[in-house]
């Protein structure tokens, strides 16, 4: 049997609570103290997770830290407790950069455990290991149960972590997070050895830890949730206006944008364009209206007005131009048939290779880099490949492939519709639960 795939039956164990049992949540200096004196005392790896308030708070600050290690305890950190940076924390971080650090989807909670002073040097992530081993489900459930054989509980996965006290439940929801997370990451590796993958895995890890920060979004109010529904720039400059003030006022309360006024209402408003309270009433009921929605009526209704007020010279473009961009797949084949036909033998390849690797192509090959590499047709596609920032492990299986490609003159037979293409693909996005 393949090494990733699942076995057809199993009967897994519940998971009640660590083996040790559900540690006292750490709010002390003399408490972190101790867990230090423990963790310190442990030998091996160390098994990391953070909860976020995330849909309830503005900042994405970690509010529960949980580490466990062989030999030294488990240990569940309140981060807020204390203010940072602290010294504790410092030795706390001396104490992780001496070993391996495992996280399961570390690209989202790097950016929180970095921000309370926790910059680990080396990593393991079982979310993109498992997904580079092969295996179909990489959520951190599937994976203990499937490689462990046992049952993790995920009802507390969206609650509010802000809350003080926090229930034991969600104590030992959260204990259980990293209570099988080395012997997870030694399955993990047995099964990405055995495949031959294991360097490749390593060298993702450390990508992960040596990049940079992301650069601030150009026009953020642009992810706003239905944008493509919109096709009226003066619509546009009134989802601007009412997507500035909501973050304004979700920035200095601390609470999701969200809850303010969700992105479906910010849409409905700058269809109608309501002028009072009871208008808007009438556009939101249709979607479901919530009461706090209308905490701020006159803030949103300014916002409304002033995206009405604004001259037709500086309403927002209907589609963001920068230097970095490249044309919308949909028009390639008709517009830029030699760049389409690169396109549609590179993907046929990469999606080859994946098949027989037994990895997701996304992860064989970013496809933002798949596609600038067939726009810009470089001589070098080694070169080209790494500027871009793809892996060594990456560039030796995909070069050939996309350097054979960039000769074809037309597109594959079989090729996808442009408008499949574009959005048939999955991205990178980490799965944590």
């Amino acid at each position: 049997m393949d090494a990733s795939t699942e076995p057809e039956e199993v009967r897994a164990t519940p998971l009640l609570e660590p083996l040790g049992g559900t540690p006292d949540l750490i709010n002390s200096e003399s408490g972190l103290q101790e867990a230090l004196s423990q963790l310190s005392q442990g030998t091996g790896a160390f098994a990391i997770d953070a909860e976020r308030a995330s849909g309830y708070k503005y900042n994405p600050r970690a509010y529960l830290i949980q580490i466990k290690r062989t030999a030294g305890g488990l240990h569940l950190i309140d981060p807020i407790a204390f203010a940072h940076p602290h010294p504790l924390f410092k030795q706390l971080n001396d104490l992780l950069r001496s070993d391996e650090v495992i996280l399961h989807a570390s690209t989202q909670d790097l950016p929180c455990l970095r921000d309370i002073g926790l910059h680990p040097t080396r990593l393991f992530d079982t979310e993109l290991g498992g997904r580079i081993a092969g295996f179909p489900r990489v959520g951190l459930g599937p994976l203990v149960e499937t490689q462990l054989g046992f049952a993790l509980a995920k009802e507390h996965s969206a609650v509010d972590w802000s809350t003080r006290p926090m229930p034991q439940e969600w104590l030992t929801y959260a204990a259980l997070d990293v209570e099988l997370l080395v012997e997870l990451r030694e399955k993990i590796a047995e099964s990405l050895q055995a495949q031959g993958k294991l360097e490749w895995a390593l060298e993702e890890f450390a990508s992960i830890l040596q990049a940079p920060p992301p650069p601030p979004r150009i026009d953020p109010w642009r992810r706003t949730s239905g944008m493509h529904k919109i096709k009226s720039r003066k619509q546009l400059a009134i989802i601007k206006t009412l997507w500035h003030v909501r973050d304004d006022l979700a920035r200095e309360s601390d609470v999701a944008g969200g809850k303010l006024l969700n992105d479906a209402a910010i849409l409905e408003l700058s269809v109608h364009a309501p002028t009072n309270r009871k208008e808007m009433e009438k556009v939101l009921r249709p979607i479901g209206m919530r009461a706090r929605w209308f905490e701020n009526t006159q803030l949103w209704l300014d916002a409304i007005a002033a995206g009405v007020a604004m001259d037709e010279s500086v309403w927002p473009p209907t589609r963001l131009d920068s230097d970095t961009s490249l044309p919308p797949i949909k028009i390639w084949r008709d517009k830029y048939p030699t760049k389409f036909a690169h396109l549609s033998h590179a993907r046929f390849g990469i999606d080859q290779q994946a098949i027989a690797l037994n990895i997701p192509p996304e992860n064989l090959l970013t496809p933002d880099f798949l596609r600038r590499i067939c726009w810009n047709t470089p001589a070098d596609v080694s070169a080209a490949l790494v500027s871009l920032g793809a892996r060594p492990w990456q560039i030796s299986i995909v070069a050939p492939i996309l350097t054979q490609a960039l000769l074809e003159k037309h597109p594959r037979a079989d090729a996808l519709d442009p408008e499949t293409v574009e959005t048939g693909e999955t991205g990178e996005t980490g799965e944590k639960v």
